[in-house]
């Protein structure tokens, strides 16, 4: 490691908080407010800090960058989907960080028509991200919203497409998304204080956004709305969710400007979301205590619970999601030991009913662009840590799967790889499964990189990633721990993870990283874990219970302050993941997460080497909990390891917007995990 500068050291400022009794001490509360030059001043000298300590490893990012960029196809394009009469798809080039959308109308000998160009709009701005991108339903308008920050702001642009005229201004500050409900209407969802969508909205074409009319609010915090459309554009759904409860509204689009109908209204713990196929509406609900989900559907005239017909009955190894409806069949997304499963469904015991068949043991699968409610295929985007994404079209009929196109990986043999599942025995007895893979000529153990999320239900299935590459061909096993609070192995492997069973998603992990050293798959000194946003949470608890576990720790943008940001409720999130996490004012829920919020269990201890990213803008997880974490860790800490922490200062949750610089900020973190 080269000659460095001292590190930082964050000045103390105590600010106590009473509660239940205790008084929580807190020394770096001061870093929260980014307006404070001094708080710049400390973020610009870590990163200071951190490029002195890496200046030595300059050579080998550019190496790993040029490496990742030439094993892409830097000239590519997506495979075209067809929506009404034209074929839509998008376009990288070389050399330009963002896609190009374009269009050819009826076939795909037709002149192309560049739709939007994100590198022009792009230009004046540090930061681009394209979020949404609907036709209208006349394909004459271009709607789609644009977060020039980082912050997620969203801003609403509708372009002419005849004219080629981008209206002014656009629509500021909406949520996740927004619907066509005709040629002239749009229905979107805006933000509250605490980046909480909260309101529907309707915009009518021509005019401004102040005689935009309130559809819906929802005034409880914990919730959130959202709006989407039927397969068949038939009906408009509103959903006003929270962790637990749904309560979903439609709307006939045949009176685009019509009332919402209330679907079935809230209830605690109950969860379900709707399609609509030829008069009756599709129902994945909870309900009757059906924990991994049943499939009932009722007439659109009768959506009363009583009218509810039972078509695909709970099982309690089988998880079903969602469902895709088109004209001659249903589509369900489901979960079984472990694995996703695609199901073609017709009716109720019909003989023709049966599960897509798919090319490996062990993968990940989700839908594609299926925008065509008429086709007789369904598309379907589909990886595994050694196969690249790839675009199937399932036949329907006749039951061939046909690879439409493999993303063109550089310097790559799949037969030089192999991959496997395990199952590890957790502490309490569960069999926690991990996915691996290495190349086929490395000898164990090895360096390792143990990755995990755990949280929100969310599903980390085996993908590839050209970017692992330049692990795996340095002799690097990479491997993913697939653990409770994630939603793998159904919904109540969710549920075994959160709330007051939340420390089985580090003990999981924690447990998964022992079994890789016990079978001297690698050892303690060539382990490296990592996890992001609730996975930066994940490795933060960790390292703090068990520091003695690995050698190296990649935390990027971690929710490291849980008890600090879940009493807040003016931070964007925090009402609505009380269900996720707990409501520390309930002193049950405050205890329990005083036992493993990373920055409350910082001791005075050897720590391994760390490196801590976040991003100035970040709505999800502030930049002041890593940097606090950071400043708490460099106090306490017993050892001379690496503690470093980079803030990209113009950037939000998921980083540098351009795939290029997305690229440079990964070759970074895997330098530094190769070299330490």
């Amino acid at each position: 490691m080269s000659k460095s500068t001292e590190p930082p050291v964050a000045k103390k400022e105590l600010k106590v908080t009473e509660i239940h009794g205790l008084e929580l001490k807190d020394e770096y509360f001061w870093l929260r407010f980014k307006e404070n030059q001094e708080v710049i001043n400390y973020l610009t000298a870590e990163n200071e800090f951190t490029k002195s300590k890496t200046s030595h490893l300059e050579a080998f990012i550019e190496e790993l960058f040029t490496e990742m960029k030439n094993r892409i196809k830097e000239d590519d394009e997506t495979v075209p989907y067809k929506y009404k009469d034209y074929y839509y798809y998008n376009r990288d080039v070389k050399g330009k960080e963002y896609k190009i959308y374009c269009r050819k109308h009826m076939n795909l000998e037709a002149n192309e028509e560049i739709l939007l160009d994100l590198n022009e709009l792009a230009k004046e701005h540090e930061y681009y991200k394209l979020r949404s991108f609907k036709i209208s339903p006349n394909q004459k308008f271009l709607a789609y919203s644009v977060d020039i920050t980082g912050y997620e702001k969203f801003i609403i642009q509708i372009k002419d497409l005849e004219t080629g005229e981008t209206y002014a201004p656009g629509i500021e500050n909406i949520g996740w998304n927004f619907e066509w409900g005709d040629d002239n209407v749009i229905y979107y969802n805006l933000r509250d204080e605490a980046q909480r969508p909260y309101i529907l909205k309707r915009h009518i074409l021509g005019n401004h956004t102040e005689q935009d009319i309130v559809i819906f609010e929802e005034k409880d915090i914990e919730r959130r709305v959202s709006v989407w459309k039927s397969n068949d554009n038939k009906f408009l759904f509103m959903n006003s969710e929270s962790t637990l409860s749904s309560e979903i509204r439609f709307l006939d689009l045949n009176n685009p400007l019509g009332d919402f109908q209330t679907f079935y209204p809230r209830e605690e713990e109950h969860e379900y979301t709707i399609s609509h196929k030829d008069g009756f509406f599709y129902i994945v609900t909870n309900s009757d205590n059906s924990t991994n989900f049943k499939l009932s559907r009722t007439a659109v005239e009768n959506t009363a619970k009583e009218n509810w017909e039972e078509i695909l009955p709970h099982n309690p190894g089988i998880r079903v999601r969602w469902t895709e409806a088109f004209e001659n069949f249903l589509v369900i997304y489901k979960r079984e030991e472990g694995l996703p499963k695609v199901d073609i469904f017709y009716e109720k015991d019909d003989e023709q009913n049966h599960t897509i068949e798919l090319p490996e043991p062990v993968y990940g699968v989700w839908s594609g662009n299926n925008f065509d409610y008429t086709s007789d295929f369904v598309r379907l985007r589909y990886t595994s840590l050694i196969t690249p994404m790839s675009t199937y079209d399932y036949f329907v009929e006749s039951k061939d799967l046909e690879l439409k196109k493999q993303e063109e990986i550089k310097n790559y043999k799949k037969e030089d790889f192999v991959t496997e599942r395990r199952f590890i025995t957790a502490r309490d007895g569960t069999k926690v499964p991990i996915s691996l893979v290495h190349r086929k000529d490395i000898s164990t153990p090895a360096p390792t990189y143990l990755y995990g999320y755990g949280s929100y239900g969310s599903n980390m299935d085996p993908y590839f990633s050209p970017s692992i590459l330049s692990l795996t061909d340095r002799g690097m096993i990479y491997v993913i721990a697939h653990i409770r609070g994630g939603g793998e192995l159904g919904r109540q492997w969710y549920e075994d993870g959160k709330l007051l069973k939340k420390k089985n998603t580090f003990y999981d992990f924690i447990d998964s990283a022992e079994y890789l050293i016990n079978e001297k798959i690698t050892t303690k000194e060539q382990l490296t874990i990592a996890g992001g946003s609730a996975g930066g949470l994940l490795v933060g608890a960790v390292v703090t219970m068990r520091p003695d576990l690995c050698n190296f720790v990649v935390a990027r943008v971690p929710f490291v302050d849980v008890i600090t940001t879940m009493l807040d409720a003016s931070i964007p999130l925090t009402a609505q993941e009380w269900k996720e996490w707990g409501d520390p004012k309930d002193k049950e829920y405050f205890d329990y997460m005083l036992t493993y919020s990373p920055y409350d269990n910082i001791k005075t201890v050897d720590y391994p080497h760390i490196l801590v990213t976040t991003s100035l803008n970040d709505p999800r997880v502030a930049f002041w909990e890593p940097a606090k974490f950071v400043a708490k860790l460099r106090d306490l800490k017993t050892d001379d390891n690496n503690l470093m922490l980079k803030t990209n200062m113009g950037a939000g949750h998921s980083g540098a917007s351009g795939r290029y610089e997305s690229m440079k900020e990964l070759a970074f973190i895997y330098a530094v995990v190769l070299n330490k």
